[in-house]
């Protein structure tokens, strides 16, 4: 574990762990690099090095005021990849990291990439337009910013223990542990990174990033995804990148890797093993 300051001065927290072929992972927000927690001791064990690092503002990276935007979440990480000097490495991203992903991709190349995963990302882009009528309106995203204003660690409660994990569902046991670990990472962040971060996920347009990617991707997303809507997310990036492979789940959480780390893990796995 260790942090590295960016060339504006943030310090990003990183765990780097294992040696072998790099696996990045980003993660969604509010939280942290714990969230991979799951996906970190499967791939260790299988002898890959993983490492994953906490975006700025949020987990114990530095709570700066400014830079909460994707083009400096992907630069962030782009220095991160430099530092450890990374090469051949597969970069999984999910919800949020999954745009981290793609906008690095797009605007730090693929020199040091072999293969990508996006895990019920946000891309192409969750808000409604003109130009993208299947999107959440506008109101929505104002609605999370409010609410995190208002009382973040009570909005925060309520998405773990509701539409993120899918406990709202029928028949659906709620995992306290989860709820508090959830919670816990959400509010080790800074609020005013969180703030905007609702805008960098909401509004930011992937469709040129997506088709600038020419390494394999593969784009996982459920079809009962509560937190970015299946048809407006992980088809249209599939079809919009170059060599995608899509694999849909029927009813699986937002949060699936860590609910239904076992089957994703698997199948990562698969495509991690498969030959370009």
């Amino acid at each position: 574990m260790g942090t590295i300051a960016t060339t504006d001065g943030t310090e990003i927290y990183y765990k780097d762990w294992g040696s072998g072929q790099p696996i990045v992972f980003s993660h969604g927000w509010p939280l942290s690099a714990d969230d991979w927690d799951a996906q970190m001791l499967f791939f260790l064990r299988h002898g890959y090095r993983v490492i994953a690092h906490d975006r700025r503002g949020h987990g114990r990276s530095s709570q700066t005021s400014d830079g909460h935007d994707m083009n400096h979440y992907a630069d962030d990480l782009g220095e991160l990849t430099a530092h450890l000097r990374l090469q051949d490495a597969i970069h999984v991203g999910h919800s949020t990291g999954g745009g981290e992903v793609v906008r690095y991709l797009s605007r730090h190349g693929e020199a040091r990439v072999a293969k990508a995963a996006i895990i019920n990302a946000v891309p192409p882009l969750m808000v409604k337009t003109e130009d993208n009528p299947g999107g959440l309106p506008k109101s929505v995203f104002d609605g999370f910013q409010e609410q995190l204003a208002a009382n973040r660690s009570r909005f925060y409660r309520d998405i773990a223990a509701g539409p993120f994990y899918g406990f709202n569902r029928p028949g659906v046991e709620a995992s306290e542990a989860l709820i508090q670990n959830w919670w816990r990472q959400g509010m080790m962040g800074g609020a005013k990174a969180h703030h905007d971060g609702i805008v960098a996920f909401s509004q930011t347009d992937f469709t040129e990033d997506l088709k600038k990617i020419s390494v394999p991707v593969l784009v996982m997303h459920s079809e009962d995804d509560q937190i970015v809507p299946y048809r407006d997310s992980g088809p249209l990036s599939a079809k919009l990148l170059q060599n995608a492979t899509l694999n849909t789940y029927e009813d699986f959480p937002h949060g699936m890797p860590t609910t239904q780390a076992e089957t994703i893990n698997a199948d990562l796995l698969s495509f991690l093993a498969e030959t370009s």
